[in-house]
């Protein structure tokens, strides 16, 4: 029964990893193509292969979610907690996915272990959930904003005598490299984080211990399954990223995918940080459509996906104490 418990909490990780694919592809994705600098299929499998790259390049973010959040369970309650946690983040995930909201894979997990940890009676280490998840979720949002205006302020005064046509043709190859740089930043981001839960239930079945590097098979798995879900596409989430918000041209999507890129390597090797390519891609988009006019910008629907990374985390929270209420009552 252990085993098998393990089986399909590892399951239920890969499938979470699955829809995070789909779910955040957008977020690499979306500003090439609303810009046509990239087809469609073009770039899905681009991000695809990227993602898969990405997600060999560290371990820190790993160490964070599977150590940094919430005190190790024991046995087969500590199995149930983690499972109830990701059936919390693929609720909402799909919930959001099937509104077009671009809410945070990312905090729909955490929200998950959090609330299934406080359910299932485990210590949730409050003091690394305010460093790594609560601040960088207020301060990667405003980062993304400030620089995504300030690169593209340099951008438009670096080409202020270029012919735009010409401009933009190059801007348009340019984002081939830039939609690149946000894939492989998002598979060094969110696949780490599934591999932090999949060494978690390995941890808790008594088949690794923290100190030991993550096996090769949990990185592969996990990044095969990012990027299939990313090829599977995100197309609501696509069109709420690319044109609802802003309608962005070349300069503005190179502008936008940089700065995203930027942000997430950074947070990764500097600080270990899990943060949300939502929120860092949807707020570079925001500050780098800002500098053409300050009403360009959509912000009714900025104001609604706002809101939307406000509830991800208690919503995710209450759908797992849910499920570990009823996974208590008729499993453990």
């Amino acid at each position: 029964m252990d085993t098998f418990a393990l089986i399909v909490t590892i399951a239920v990780a890969l499938f979470f990893t699955y829809t995070n694919g789909f779910h955040d592809s957008a977020n690499a994705i979306a500003t090439s193509v609303s810009t046509r600098a990239l087809t469609p299929r073009a770039a899905l499998a681009m991000a695809a292969v990227m993602n898969l790259a990405g997600a060999f390049l560290g371990s820190g973010v790993a160490k964070t979610v599977s150590e940094g959040l919430i005190a190790t369970p024991k046995g087969s309650t500590g199995m149930g907690i983690l499972f109830a946690a990701l059936i919390g983040a693929i609720v909402w995930n799909l919930v959001t996915w099937y509104f077009g909201l671009p809410s945070s894979s990312s905090h729909a997990l955490f929200g998950g272990l959090v609330g299934a940890a406080l359910a299932g009676g485990t210590e949730v280490l409050w003091n690394g959930v305010v460093d790594k998840v609560i601040i960088p979720m207020f301060l990667s949002p405003v980062v993304g904003l400030i620089v995504g205006y300030l690169v593209m302020t340099a951008i438009l005064w670096l080409f202020r005598k270029s012919n735009p046509h010409k401009a933009k043709r190059g801007f348009r190859i340019a984002q081939t490299v830039s939609a690149a740089g946000m894939a492989l930043g998002h598979g060094l981001q969110d696949a780490q984080k599934t591999m932090g839960v999949v060494v978690m239930a390995l941890v808790i079945s008594g088949h690794q211990s923290f100190s030991d590097p993550i096996p090769v098979w949990v990185k592969i798995v996990c990044a095969a399954m990012l990027s299939l879900g990313t090829y599977a596409g995100g197309w609501r989430i696509m069109r709420t990223l690319g044109r609802k918000i802003i309608e962005l041209d070349p300069p503005q999507g190179f502008a936008a995918e940089t700065t995203g890129a930027s942000i997430m390597f950074t947070t990764a090797y500097l600080f270990k940080a899990p943060i949300s390519t939502t929120h860092v891609i949807t707020s570079a988009i925001m500050g780098v459509g800002a500098t053409k006019r300050v009403n360009a910008v959509r912000w009714g629907v900025a104001k609604n996906i706002v809101l939307g990374w406000f509830i991800t985390m208690p919503a995710a929270a209450l759908v797992a104490a849910a499920a570990f209420g009823i996974i208590k009552l008729t499993v453990l």
